[in-house]
């Protein structure tokens, strides 16, 4: 905290050093994201090596570690959270400690056991719900907490960062009515989780604004994995009259629609148009390119990162709901419907 004659290090001493503005620092400080990478490195480094805090806040043991805690790490969406923690957590000298709690009790009493003994500069949850008495050891522990897309309403002092994901529903589903497509089938994520409820809410509202009927046999529940789009896939394809067009809320699930369309002897776009959400790196591959709403998965790890490194040195945070923009992005597996 102070500079090597003793007195106390300031904003204008670093950003003179780093050959910046004050307001640039300030900018770095407050976690803003309108800061170009070099130069958020160049003055979190100054800010490490002189040791600075706020007036007014904590003094703060550093110990290296932040702690990111998924249900399940079988997934490519996972993978593109890890690579934003981590590089945030890499430019800051912080290691990232990744762990997988499986939904069960046992599980996340261990992994809270193991975090007493070693300790932690934050915790980052994924998809997680943070219930009452894990939140309230935490805060004991003096722990800071993020979560990224929470399962329910999180407590009003934990921070979250998410996306947007009524506006990415809403976006798919316009697309795809643009196109000329009326029944449109939708593959629905776990119910628990807000994301996953926004983006049906987002659909809905797309269908309803164009007068389309919402058909509650047109919605069917899965669960993010191929399997379940599969299986939604193979049942809206079975129907009587079925849907010209099929939007799933993942990409993994969009997969698995492929596969349905496929065993039907269907083509895409040709016979079904298909449209997911995530924007996963094999979207681009898939046969068609696969039409998908880009989440910013991420910019989403870095700023959950960002986040917790602040509260980890006592400073403030510009807003505790943060909502990433998706923006849809148009391949080749959606095309107006055929004509009968």
């Amino acid at each position: 905290m102070d500079g090597d004659d003793g007195r106390r290090i300031t904003i204008t001493a670093i950003a003179r050093e780093a050959g910046v503005s004050v307001p640039t620092v300030s900018r770095v400080l407050n976690g803003r994201s309108d800061v170009a990478p070099g130069t958020r490195e160049r003055v979190e480094e100054l800010l490490r090596q002189h040791g600075y805090q706020r007036r007014g806040s904590r003094t703060v043991s550093r110990v290296g570690l932040v702690d990111l805690v998924f249900n399940d790490l079988d997934s490519p969406w996972a993978v593109e959270i890890i690579r934003g923690v981590e590089d945030v957590g890499h430019g800051a000298g912080v290691g990232t400690v990744v762990s997988a709690i499986h939904r069960q009790s046992t599980a996340a009493r261990q992994w809270l056991q193991n975090l007493r003994a070693r300790a932690t500069d934050g915790v980052i949850f994924v998809t997680s719900h943070l219930s009452p008495p894990l939140h309230a050891q935490l805060r004991r522990l003096n722990v800071p907490v993020v979560v990224v897309d929470p399962a329910g309403v999180p407590a009003t002092d934990v921070p979250t960062v998410g996306a947007t994901n009524w506006a990415g529903g809403l976006a798919a589903t316009e697309h795809l009515l643009s196109l000329g497509h009326r029944r449109i089938g939708f593959v629905a994520g776990p119910t628990h989780l807000l994301c996953s409820r926004a983006r049906l809410d987002g659909h809905r509202a797309g269908l309803e604004a164009a007068g389309v009927p919402v058909e509650d046999r047109l919605v069917h529940p899965g669960d993010f994995y191929h399997a379940s789009g599969f299986a939604a896939g193979t049942a809206l394809l079975g129907l009587d009259d079925p849907p010209t067009a099929i939007f799933a809320a993942s990409d993994q699930m969009a997969f698995g629609v492929y596969e349905a369309v496929r065993r039907r002897g269907l083509r895409i776009p040709d016979d079904v148009s298909v449209v997911g959400f995530d924007d996963l790196p094999e979207a681009r591959w898939a046969s068609p390119p696969l039409t998908t709403v880009r989440q910013p998965l991420v910019e989403m790890g870095r700023l959950a990162a960002r986040t917790v490194l602040r509260l980890a040195q006592g400073e403030g945070i510009d807003s505790p709901r943060v909502e990433l923009a998706t923006n849809l992005v148009v391949r080749d597996s959606t095309a107006p419907p055929r004509r009968s």
